[in-house]
């Protein structure tokens, strides 16, 4: 008599796929801490407001706010709001008590004036920044630099400044003289961390599909399979997709700057000569068996 045969034991989908989860949910975890750690930073870098100039109670306050930087036109656009402080102002520092001129550097466009006892609102002035290319993104710097000074009533009066930056596409750092007691900042403008890190991160994908398509036309060319139009479709829309991938990076990079020369060009250079070889070397397979067979191919 034959033993029992003993059936398998069903295997347990929970025990199987656990595993691979648990080191996916500490991967997000890390990767969510990590992001969370750089984005508090970089906010609290934006929302830091530096302070250079006078601080006598009789004053003019000058609040400065970098509101977008144009790399390509060269410039910035810079916010102000002024307020006087003291005997210069009247209703709360909204209006000047006599007409009130704000002077600045030669790097700003334009100075700003004041008529007496008129309400003061903000104004926005362009101020030219210098040094770098735009054809380095997005690793590009510039420099300039901001100063104010006031007259009132035809005297000169102290001034305080007191700078931020919200342009989310830049970093800004700004240093003051080492006095202390000028309107003036140094500024270096350069592309923020996470601009950075999605730049970056577009060039490894771009690398990465090239390879990717680099692999499956090695393949193609060494199987003999002939031409197979599923392989050749994702090789075409992989090289229209990169072309729509790069133009979403952010702050609209011209053609022929780092990140073209680094990834984007190249990874588009192979896989349309992965796609081209792949079709001639099918399309020569396929003949071939036509020819072995004795069928007469039929050309589309």
């Amino acid at each position: 008599m034959a033993p029992p045969s003993h059936s398998p034991r069903p295997r347990r989908f929970g025990a199987s796929i656990l595993p691979v989860l648990i080191p996916f949910a500490l991967l997000v975890l890390v990767a969510v801490s990590v992001g969370s750690w750089l984005q508090f930073t970089e906010r609290n870098a934006n929302e830091t407001v530096r302070t250079v100039g006078s601080r006598a109670v009789d004053r003019v306050d000058v609040e400065a706010t970098v509101q977008s930087v144009d790399a390509a036109a060269r410039e910035l656009v810079l916010r102000v709001r002024v307020t006087p402080r003291g005997t210069l102002g009247e209703e709360e520092g909204t209006a000047p008590v006599a007409d009130l001129s704000l002077q600045t550097s030669v790097a700003t466009l334009s100075d700003l004036a004041f008529e007496a006892h008129e309400r003061l609102a903000p104004k926005d002035v362009q101020v030219a920044i210098t040094g770098g290319s735009i054809s380095d993104y997005p690793f590009d710097t510039y420099e300039t630099d901001i100063e104010f000074w006031a007259l009132m009533g035809g005297k000169q009066v102290p001034v305080r400044m007191l700078f931020s930056n919200n342009a989310t596409l830049f970093s800004i750092s700004a240093a003051p003289p080492p006095s202390g007691q000028e309107a003036v900042v140094e500024l270096r403008l350069s592309r923020s961390g996470s601009l950075l890190a999605f730049a970056v991160f577009m060039m490894v994908v771009m690398w990465a599909l090239a390879g990717s398509v680099l692999i499956g036309a090695w393949y193609l060319t060494t199987s003999g399979e002939g031409v197979v139009w599923p392989a050749l479709s994702w090789m075409a829309a992989t090289l229209f997709a990169l072309a729509a991938f790069r133009n979403t990076a952010p702050g609209t990079p011209p053609i022929g700057c780092v990140l073209d020369w680094f990834a984007f060009l190249w990874a588009e250079t192979i896989i349309a000569l992965c796609l081209i070889a792949v079709v001639v070397t099918g399309v020569r397979t396929a003949l071939r068996a036509a020819l072995r067979s004795g069928d007469t191919p039929i050309t589309p």
